[in-house]
């Protein structure tokens, strides 16, 4: 086999892709950018009603070489495989240092109603969260963490976002995540569900150990999940059936948000599969 033809930078289906950067131009074609192998890797496994959801590859020779067995799972799986130039590549990439795969993928977000049809144990709500890496970071907390659910109300940054896709690394792909979903409407219909709510605030008049004593966290339950600077507006926090706090032990301000969502879902978590209520990692 000889060497593969390149792409031209100056080609329709380049300029396509990097239009993808801008928030308008995703909405408008459903289409976003996942950046390297282990976010192209899930992209290739995943599917959506409308057909596999990665639809074009874009791919350096030293990556295509590096990771063979993804580009050859990428034809198999019906996607255009361009190979183009390290520059081309570096165009279309949103990354000051590039991996050498960037995969155009179908939106893959999922209706709230099919949320709450699914009965979920474990949810986690971005209320007001507006950071694309927080946003990702989360997500990928709540995948570890076994939850079966994220929500991004319309209060909340793009899940689209270059940045909150990769900082997702892979995640976005492994479960449903609901889009756009005013705060009201999410807690209103995960109550309704059947799923307890609670807000995740460093003020809050409950502590996360006395939660965990009590046993009032072996049920279903939804993180809501609030602004980095700000947290929780008190509207937000009047909602939720509780508003929870991590104790602070040493002497610490407080904790980020990815690191409080850790604590907060894993807390969860293994309260569900002491009760029995949470699947294990090998029920996957």
């Amino acid at each position: 086999m000889g060497t593969p033809e390149l792409i031209s930078p100056r080609s329709a289906r380049v300029t396509a892709a990097r239009r993808l950067a801008r928030r308008n131009t995703r909405g408008k074609e459903r289409r976003f950018l996942a950046e390297g192998p282990q976010a192209v890797r899930e992209a290739v496994a995943h599917r959506t009603a409308e057909g596999p959801t990665l639809v074009e590859l874009f791919v350096t020779a030293e990556a295509a070489e590096r990771h063979a067995g993804i580009v050859a799972a990428a034809h198999a799986a019906g996607a255009r495989v361009h190979h183009a130039a390290d520059s081309t590549v570096a165009e279309i990439s949103q990354t000051v240092t590039p991996q050498g795969l960037v995969g155009v993928c179908r939106f893959l977000d999922t209706p709230f109603e099919e949320v709450l049809a699914a009965r979920p144990k474990l949810v986690a709500v971005l209320a007001h969260v507006r950071d694309p890496g927080n946003a990702g970071t989360v997500l990928r907390c709540a995948d570890a963490a076994g939850a079966e659910a994220v929500v991004l109300t319309d209060a909340s940054v793009d899940l689209y976002n270059p940045k909150s896709v990769r900082a997702s690394v892979g995640s976005l792909f492994h479960l449903p995540v609901a889009v756009g979903v005013p705060v009201e409407q999410a807690v209103a219909g995960l109550k309704e569900a059947g799923v307890r709510t609670v807000a995740a605030d460093g003020a809050g008049d409950r502590d996360l150990d006395a939660e965990l004593d009590a046993g009032l966290m072996g049920g279903p339950t939804a993180w809501i999940f609030g602004n980095e600077a700000w947290g929780l507006p008190e509207e937000t926090r009047a909602l939720a059936d509780a508003v929870v706090r991590v104790p602070l032990h040493g002497r610490a301000e407080s904790l980020n948000l990815a690191t409080a969502a850790a604590v907060c879902l894993y807390a969860s978590a293994r309260a569900q599969r002491v009760a029995g209520g949470c699947r294990s990692g090998d029920a996957r």
